[in-house]
This record gives structure tokens, sequence and C-alpha cells, in this order.
């Protein structure tokens, strides 16, 4: 099985074989067995480092917007792009490369192509998509990651990286630009969202893979136990996204009620004054 970037999705979305062990239903280890190991030090030395330049950067962004944010956002996603390119080309030289474990379907490794994408020509469903799939999906790989590889090694770069960029762009685009969510938002997004776990499965199908976990558990725990055993946290997933997007977008909905009741009043008023 290749590894690369992504890691912990990729050494999990392991192609069925005759070996595989069947599960029922109600089978609790259809989810994989709690070994998958988290790495300390360097890892959340790394992870804290971008995340308070995400902080700093986005203030900015909000408080002083000019010329360079745009710029600025170019700039994160052509090292997302790169982050990319870096993993694809290294798999090859290393001749890791398959079809049914490296292309960029995880929803993660398509993020962090929407998110290049969004930071780029900031288009709004581009920004959108970002926002709500890497603050209800990125970050539980960011925080729950499955290294096994030494800090300095690429591929921990490649993960760190890939990572914490995505929510980086989701932040600053939408928090430090003020892109914020549309209404109706939340419904696109979830509709995007079951169309491309659609086309995944059927990609799935057609070269015996099993991308995004659509034709098996895992074999290692990830957070899909919490939702239940295969297939039931699939029928889980068709219900937690809108929920899940929903509680993403009731800041942007919560501020927009908030403006609409302070705009009333003096509406009246002036209306009283004619």
């Amino acid at each position: 099985m290749s590894s690369g970037l992504w890691h912990s999705v990729r050494t999990l979305e392991t192609v069925e074989t005759p070996s595989t062990p069947r599960t029922s239903l109600l089978d609790p280890s259809g989810m994989g067995l709690f070994d998958a190991t988290i790495s300390t030090g360097p890892y959340w030395w790394c992870v804290a480092t971008l995340a308070i330049g995400c902080v700093v950067i986005c203030t900015w962004a909000r408080l002083r917007p000019g010329r360079w944010s745009p710029r600025a956002a170019k700039v994160v996603g052509a090292v997302l792009l790169s982050d990319c390119v870096v993993d694809t080309v290294r798999q090859f030289v290393d001749g890791t490369w398959s079809l049914r474990t490296s292309l960029p379907l995880a929803l993660c490794n398509f993020a962090l192509l929407v998110a290049a994408a969004a930071c780029w020509w900031r288009f709004r469903v581009f920004v959108e998509l970002t926002y709500f799939w890497a603050l209800a999906g990125t970050v539980q790989g960011l925080v729950t990651p499955d290294l096994d590889v030494p800090f300095a090694h690429v591929e921990f770069f490649e993960y760190v990286i890939g990572h914490t960029l995505i929510i980086v762009a989701a932040l600053f685009l939408v928090v430090g630009m003020r892109i914020e969510p549309r209404k109706g938002s939340v419904l696109r997004a979830s509709f995007i969202t079951y169309i491309y776990v659609g086309f995944v499965g059927l990609i799935d199908a057609l070269i015996d893979a099993n991308y995004m976990f659509l034709r098996h558990g895992p074999h290692q725990w990830t957070l899909l136990r919490l939702m239940g055993p295969y297939p039931w946290y699939l029928v889980s997933g068709v219900v937690i996204v809108p929920l899940f997007f929903s509680l993403l977008y009731s800041p942007f909905w919560f501020a927009r009620r908030r403006d609409d009741a302070s705009v009333r009043p003096m509406s009246v008023s002036l209306r009283s004054r004619r």
C-alpha cells in the first residue's frame, strides 16, 4: 500500500482482499482496532506554530484589509497545491503510487484541491466548500493523526502542512477576508458532498478501491467508530453532514439576524418622521 499525503487516510483505505474479514452490521470491530498512534512533540509544536500563524494573518486581514490579502491567499493556495504535487511525485519516484490508493479522492485530498482553487480565484462556492469541509472534516484528521514517520521526514511535513493549511485557507478566506457563507450554503454544500460521495463510490466499484471507506470499514480505529459500524456510519453521515454544516453556519446566521433586527427600528423611525 502506498504512503504519502494524508498517510492516516491512505493506510486505512486498503483494498479489500479475500482475506479481509467480513463483519456483521452490529459488530463494533467492523470499525477497526483501537491501535492508531498519535504523534507527539514535534507534531504538536508544528501544528501550534501554524495555528498561531493562522490567528495572526486572519486577525490582520480582518483589521487591516488591503492588496496583501488576496496575494497572501494565493500564497496559501500555491503551497497547498505544491504539497499535493510533491506527494504525488515522491510516490512515483518511490514506486508506491497505486490507482486504488493514491488518487486524490478521499475528502481531505479533494478538499486540498478545492481550498487551493478557493485561495486563487475566491469563487464563493469554493470558499463555502473549503470552510465546511475543513472545519467539519479536516480538523478531525489534524487532531487525531496516525503518523508512523519521524520528524523531518518529508511525509511528516506533507501531512502537517496539508491538513493545517486547508484549515488556514478556510479561516483566512471566511474570517479574515470576510467571504462569508451565503444563505442556502448549508443545503448547497450538503448536496455537493452527497454527489461527490456518490461519484467516489462509483470509482471504488470500478477499480475495486475503498476511498472514503465506502465499501468496507477501516482496519484501524477512526472517528467513524462514533458513527457506528459499517455500513451504518454511511447512513449516519447522511444525517450528520447537514447538521455539522448548520452548526458551522450558525454564527453567520445569528449575525445576520442581529443586523436585520438593528436595521428594522431605524427604518421604522425614518418612516415615522415623514
